[in-house]
């Protein structure tokens, strides 16, 4: 085998912005996400609506249709 193939492995961060910490190991040392299991709607069971109006209804009045 060839001498420093891979790259080092080492303990690292991960940090998601709803505060949640999970230590582990990884090749980078600090990790940020926006969205993790505590946070996720899929195994929170809260699902959070993003687009209110839709986008039929965006599209029929940016081009005036009925």
């Amino acid at each position: 085998m060839q001498d420093k193939l891979h790259p080092e492995y080492k303990p690292s961060t991960i940090t998601c912005v709803c505060g949640e910490v999970i230590h582990t190991y990884s090749t980078k040392q600090n990790i940020k996400v926006d969205i993790c299991s505590k946070c996720h709607p899929f195994f929170t069971g809260k699902q959070k609506l993003v687009d209110s109006a839709g986008r039929i209804e965006k599209f029929n009045k940016k081009f005036k249709t009925k």
